[in-house]
């Protein structure tokens, strides 16, 4: 995938990390003037899920606080988890602080479950692993009384964001940390972009187009010998049932900044198209490699918002705002019209949010990132439903629905029945819009 701004990659995050954190001083941190609650200087961090995107936010955690300390992992693979043990371990030895990385044998857990024992661990966690579980394991932890930080998606379903919205009050009443992977949020470009946007610098907002235009991504070859919930479990961006697919995967992000710029107001209603045109391999699972969902919202407002996982396409990541008086361009901070202003699209989004993570826990004034992680969520999971039904959905029927995609997160366990099935020919049924009902 190739995006404007390197500093976007996630995946790529373990090969750029060295290079973007050299010039950034460790010094200002003085652990001598924090104290953790548990009385240490310590703050011992869990990682719930261990592929490329947690390897990325525990590696940035242990940077930007010398104190932390990763002592355990969890996934549904223990290969995974060992794997991603020893790729942290490596990437903070180039810092000379291998040392932070303290994960013994013994706390390294697999399968459905492994969540509970990394939770019990740890101070805080770090969640990114199949988004169907991100609700459910956030709710674990600050049940616990651990700090969180969770990875978008925040749900994948309208039943996933009613237990997101329950553990975003419990983290407010327990005075602990829910922090958003949503990373625009946390970029100072951005953040002085739409400001400018809000203040009047393009004049009213008539129109905002997002893309998120690229080849599929997360693609694995099946291995010999793995069962069929084996297998989808380690390609999860390619089955509904774990990932919500990718307008819920990856346009949340384009949604959540258009969100933002119009002052969190929520859509109206909204009509998508999708659908399956050459990526049918069964490699590529059951979700679409095409989406296009129109938000109408409030002012007349509309949103355009593409998203494409195919290859041999044009390629395109921007969110694109559109006023009476110019236009902004808002990965490359860059505002014309009658006013012009060009702002610095640089910087580690990912890597400050866990910046702000670390220092609200040694500070004990938590951030919860609650309100938008749940509308923005819930804005693409709309989207999503109505590109697979073919049906206009409205914030209404959304944010009333219990829909939920099979089976619930709480009812996985280990060796259970896969709930998607390949045909005859090895691919795996998709959605049929106009036909497949969901709310």
């Amino acid at each position: 995938m190739k995006e404007p701004n390197p500093s976007l990659n996630r995946r790529g995050f373990l090969k750029t990390s060295a290079a973007t954190t050299a010039a950034m001083s460790l010094a200002a941190l003085d652990l001598s003037r924090f104290a953790h609650a548990a009385g240490s200087d310590v703050i011992k961090l869990g990682m719930i899920g261990a592929g490329g995107r947690n390897t990325g936010a525990a590696s940035q955690a242990l940077t930007a606080d010398p104190g932390v300390r990763l002592v355990a992992i969890c996934d549904i693979f223990q290969d995974r988890v060992k794997g991603a043990r020893e790729a942290i371990r490596k990437e903070l030895e180039k810092k000379g602080r291998g040392d932070q990385v303290q994960v013994p044998d013994e706390n390294c857990f697999a399968g459905f479950d492994a969540y509970k024992q990394v939770i019990a661990a740890s101070d805080a966690v770090v969640i990114a692993n199949a988004a169907k579980f991100h609700p459910m394991h956030a709710k674990a932890a600050i049940e616990a009384g651990k700090h969180v930080f969770v990875e978008k998606p925040h749900g994948i379903d309208p039943a996933g964001i009613k237990v997101l919205q329950g553990v975003i009050e419990m983290a407010k009443a327990k005075n602990l940390c829910l922090v958003s992977g949503l990373h625009s949020r946390y970029h100072a470009g951005y953040q002085e972009l739409i400001k400018r946007v809000q203040d009047g610098a393009i004049g009213d907002i008539v129109t905002i187009e997002e893309n998120y235009l690229r080849p599929p991504y997360g693609v694995n070859e099946r291995k010999p010998g793995l069962t069929e919930l084996e297998w989808q479990c380690s390609t999860q961006y390619h089955f509904v049932w774990l990932s919500g697919d990718d307008v819920v995967q990856s346009l949340v992000h384009n949604l959540d900044r258009a969100s933002w710029v119009l002052k969190e107001a929520a859509p109206i209603k909204c009509h998508g198209l999708g659908g399956r045109s050459s990526m049918t391999d069964p490699l590529y699972g059951n979700v679409f490699d095409h989406h296009t969902v129109v938000y109408e919202c409030p002012n007349g407002v509309r949103i355009y918002a593409l998203c494409r996982t195919t290859t041999g396409c044009y390629d395109e990541c921007s969110s694109l705002l559109f006023g009476t008086k110019g236009k902004a361009d808002v990965l490359r901070c860059r505002i014309t019209g009658e006013t012009n202003w060009k702002g610095n699209p640089g910087g580690n989004a990912h890597y400050q949010e866990q910046v702000e993570y670390m220092k609200a826990i040694r500070s004990g004034t938590p951030i919860n990132n609650g309100d938008y992680m749940a509308r923005s969520t819930l804005i693409a999971i709309m989207g999503q439903i109505s590109c697979y039904t073919g049906k206009e959905v409205t914030w209404e029927q959304i944010t009333n629905s219990d829909f939920a995609f099979a089976p619930k997160p709480e009812d996985c366990h280990d060796g259970m029945e896969a709930p998607v099935k390949p045909g005859p020919d090895g691919s795996y049924p998709v959605y049929i819009p106009g036909k497949t009902k969901l709310i």
